[in-house]
């Protein structure tokens, strides 16, 4: 499903949503500025989410700009392999639902 040609919509949802886009592109450059947690961190933490969530849009987007940010494929894959424990841990935590 993943098609980054969509990508050319973010244009078409500025117009029909003018002030939700706004305030989402706001909260994104605020989210992701240098603060008390270097841009390069937060990258790899936008990795690590959009890995469990598994959106492809923001795979693609964070993985380039970790990147520029000065990520390495080594840092890459470590985010990978906290998002996979991560995700696996709260199977695990779940499965005490389901048990007596």
């Amino acid at each position: 499903m993943f098609d980054a040609a969509n990508m050319k919509k973010i244009k078409t949802l500025k117009e029909l949503a003018p002030e939700g886009m706004a305030a989402w592109a706001t909260l994104n450059e605020v989210a992701m500025k240098d603060g008390a947690i270097p841009r390069k961190y937060k990258e790899l933490m936008a990795l690590a989410v959009a890995f469990t969530t598994q959106c492809a849009y923001c795979i693609d987007a964070h993985a380039q700009a970790a990147k520029t940010a000065g990520c390495t494929d080594a840092e890459i894959a470590e985010a990978a392999v906290v998002a996979a424990a991560l995700r696996a841990g709260g199977a695990i935590t779940h499965a005490t639902h389901a048990i007596g």
